[in-house]
């Protein structure tokens, strides 16, 4: 679709529905790339008139009293199967001061009531990060789901929120309330070394997917976690100016539309054209 520089993008979004998920959003957590990212843009659609939902998973190092999170008692209570466990969902709701943005909190007490984010003391990541990559993902959609809220992108940040475009496409493949949802995923160079838990492949394969669909979790990397988000989404946004090669080269040869990097200062124009034009051009035309 032809974008005319001078058509007032704000038109345009009005009453659009885009989805946020992300492992970090400020003020909840300190200032990152991704944490930043997940605040501004939501913002910027916010003040133009779409709909927004943030997700964000609830760490036990998020101040409870202090960004006055409560738990939605309707859209808790049901309980998540992750490697053959029942695992209860709590949902908590805050508003961002000054904003009228709401961020919903994915919850459990065994997956987030440390008082950390996604590694210990040491710096060593969580032995379960695997199954809280899991729980996240299909928490975020099942409570979509309780909120019957149909959105035309979903736009996924951070590596613990990379299994969220599998489970849309295979998991959820058949949703009616996501049938027309466009993925987008940023991709930053936030990753960790090493791998997650070695069984991760087994634990999602357990939900049925197929085995073609989850190869790169051979070897659950930050890498292959984000060629996974890549693999499933229908555009991409490079979150960080310089990316790992791999990463960079398999996104360059993904054939899907690719935004390059804009700093947090200056994306907003180009945000705006690339959902238009790159991700609801369908919807446009």
């Amino acid at each position: 679709m032809f974008f005319d520089k001078n058509t007032n993008n704000s038109s345009f979004m009005k009453d659009k529905r885009i989805l946020y998920v992300s492992s970090e959003v400020i003020p909840y957590l300190p200032e990152t790339e991704i944490s930043a990212m997940s605040f501004e843009a939501p913002r910027m659609v916010n003040g133009m008139g779409g709909q927004i939902r943030i997700f964000m998973p609830r760490f036990g190092n998020i101040n409870e009293r202090r960004h006055q999170l409560h738990e939605v008692i309707r859209l808790s209570g049901m309980n998540l199967v992750i490697n053959d466990l029942d695992m209860p969902l709590i949902i908590k709701v805050a508003s961002i001061p000054k904003e009228r943005m709401q961020v919903y909190f994915i919850d459990n007490e065994d997956y987030f009531k440390r008082k950390a984010t996604l590694t210990d003391e040491d710096g060593q990541l969580f032995e379960d990060n695997d199954e809280r990559a899991i729980f996240f993902a299909k928490g975020v959609i099942e409570t979509v789901k309780k909120l019957n809220w149909s959105p035309d992108i979903i736009h996924v940040h951070g590596w613990l929120a990379s299994l969220l475009p599998l489970y849309l496409r295979n998991y959820y493949g058949n949703e009616p309330l996501f049938e027309e949802s466009k993925i987008v995923t940023s991709v930053y160079n936030q990753s960790f070394d090493g791998a997650l838990d070695g069984d991760m492949k087994m634990k999602v394969l357990f939900d049925g997917m197929e085995e073609d669909a989850v190869a790169p979790l051979d070897e659950p990397t930050y890498t292959n976690l984000l060629k996974i988000a890549v693999q499933n989404s229908d555009a991409v946004i490079k979150g960080s100016e310089n990316l790992p090669d791999e990463l960079e080269k398999f996104i360059d040869n993904s054939k899907k539309p690719v935004l390059d990097y804009y700093h947090k200062d200056n994306f907003a124009e180009a945000y705006q054209q690339f959902y238009l034009t790159n991700v609801l051009e369908e919807n446009n035309d």
